[in-house]
């Protein structure tokens, strides 16, 4: 028994053991939160921002890393916070990303797909990648609505416009919604789908805000009434006309 105690102190008094053990003492930790990202993708971000934290301490070189390397734009990142805790050595990355709204098709004057985009609740077109690499984390579950927008336009912001409607209003409305149209007139169409009955909006060219918020009034009214109209034309921001298909 008292060569086993021997032994034990030997090792323990081993200077091998004690640059050990001043290693892990050393080491930075570090916790990350993803928020609405994808975990894979920015995990690797938040290794490149250990490894370059590690080189002199500097929460600093961090920070610059990311704006000199477009590293939100490169990531995703809608924000991000770095806090280190200099007693715990303890760095947390708090992340978040943007949400995705809809599935964007960009389409020439002839008719023909210009290109495909994602757009999120900033109002920015994002390579439809992200979308997929939300639903292999399940960070994106069911349909999203499609938006379809002429190539023409794409300069004219009409889509941060969309955007600002589709977040004013609640999941329980953008829900319903499965297609959103501009056309090269400007004019505006949401196609809903209610219990598996489609619907059509026509919005036309202005006061959109007030006319989808008329709309949304409309389909809960006619939701509790179990029914919901063909058409819906809100073209005139005076007067609202509904039209009933003759199968219903």
């Amino acid at each position: 028994m008292k060569k086993m105690i021997l032994l034990l102190t030997l090792i323990l008094s081993f200077p091998g053991f004690a640059v050990s053990e001043k290693y892990f003492e050393n080491k930075v930790h570090y916790k990350t939160f993803f928020g609405q990202c994808p975990s894979k993708v920015v995990g690797r971000l938040t290794l490149t921002l250990i490894r370059e934290f590690e080189k002199r301490n500097s929460l600093f070189d961090v920070k610059k890393k990311i704006v000199d390397d477009k590293l939100e734009e490169k990531y995703y990142l809608s924000s991000y916070q770095i806090n280190y805790d200099p007693l715990q050595k303890m760095i947390k990355f708090n992340f978040d990303c943007p949400k995705a709204l809809m599935k964007v098709q960009i389409y020439k004057k002839d008719g023909d797909e210009f290109y495909t985009a994602v757009l999120v609740d900033n109002g920015k077109l994002y390579d439809p990648t992200y979308e997929v690499m939300l639903r292999a984390e399940k960070k994106i579950k069911g349909k999203l609505p499609h938006l379809a927008l002429p190539a023409d336009l794409i300069n004219s912001n009409l889509h941060m416009k969309l955007t600002s409607l589709l977040n004013q209003f609640g999941d329980n409305f953008v829900n319903k919604v499965s297609e959103v149209i501009l056309n090269e007139k400007k004019e505006l169409t949401i196609i809903m789908s209610i219990g598996r009955k489609p619907s059509s909006a026509f919005l036309g060219k202005d006061f959109w805000e007030e006319k989808v918020f008329k709309l949304t009034e409309i389909v809960e009214y006619m939701g509790k009434k179990k029914t919901i109209p063909a058409v819906i034309n809100l073209t005139n921001a005076k007067k609202v006309v509904v039209k009933f298909s003759d199968k219903s």
